[in-house]
């Protein structure tokens, strides 16, 4: 399903950054005509400025260790939300933001307050006694196992691919929006075919996703949109078009070449 289906900026006479990005000054309006939509070009192109700025004015819930409100790195893409117009077909109940590096932090959250409520618990064990100690004993028990059920004992044990995968399964559910910045990071090319099965899954289930990535791989979802960041302005294109996927494609067909011009 699609949920959000077009975004408008207005003129506006700021120039601070990300405003002096060429492509969210040339910026008028983006529709999302598919359940998948890429956002794709070089580092400093304004596509995650963008998939943060949506992620903001569309109020969905970060995956990281702390809220995207207070997240300072978010400050200029908070400004362009505002500046922003959101046209939903419905609003989503349910939605997260997906940043590769947020995952470990929310890793690290869980086991912190995996440890706190192990810290509770004792606490109570030692200090309280009769129906009392019995109720918050098993209160913030309940609690740890509950987090050690979905999340393992011990979150940091897996690979960084391993990581992201498991988080995205447990936090991604039905008839929601998620958008994604660069997924791809912590993903080699056989996990970035398993993220691949999860979005097909996870549309027959009613969700959208918004990515922005580098990734060739990912960028062959069936049907997907893609926009590319140019140097002046974003522009609808076709996956053999993309250049990161032209360029991949014929480095692999003859390395050689490449790699004696360097």
């Amino acid at each position: 399903m699609i949920f959000l289906r077009e975004i408008t900026l207005g003129k506006t006479s700021k120039k601070s950054f990300p405003f002096n990005l060429p492509t969210i000054q040339n910026l008028d309006s983006l529709t999302f005509g598919s359940e998948v939509t890429f956002l794709v070009g070089e580092n400093g192109s304004g596509k995650s400025t963008l998939i943060e700025a949506i992620a903001l004015g569309a109020k969905l819930v970060g995956v990281g260790s702390e809220n995207l409100e207070d997240d300072e790195s978010l400050f200029p893409s908070k400004k362009l939300s505002k500046e922003l117009k959101f046209i939903f077909s419905q609003r989503p109940l349910r939605g997260l933001f997906f940043r590769a590096e947020d995952c470990f932090g929310f890793t690290k959250r869980i086991k912190s307050e995996m440890r706190e409520l192990e810290a509770f618990e004792k606490d109570f064990s030692e200090k309280l006694s009769g129906y009392g100690k019995e109720l918050a004993v098993g209160t913030v028990r309940g609690q740890r196992v509950a987090l050690e059920q979905k999340y393992g004992k011990n979150p940091h044990a897996k690979s960084h691919g391993e990581t992201f995968l498991d988080l995205f399964q447990k936090r991604v559910v039905s008839k929601g929006l998620y958008l994604l910045d660069e997924p791809e990071t912590p993903l080699s090319p056989l996990r970035q075919l398993a993220l691949l099965s999860l979005l097909k899954e996870m549309i027959s289930k009613g969700c959208q996703f918004i990515i922005a990535t580098h990734s060739p791989i990912l960028m062959a979802f069936p049907k997907a949109r893609i926009y590319c960041f140019g140097e002046n302005e974003i522009r609808e294109s076709s996956y053999e078009k993309v250049e990161h996927v032209s360029l991949t494609k014929a480095f692999l067909e003859n390395p050689e070449s490449f790699l004696s011009k360097l």
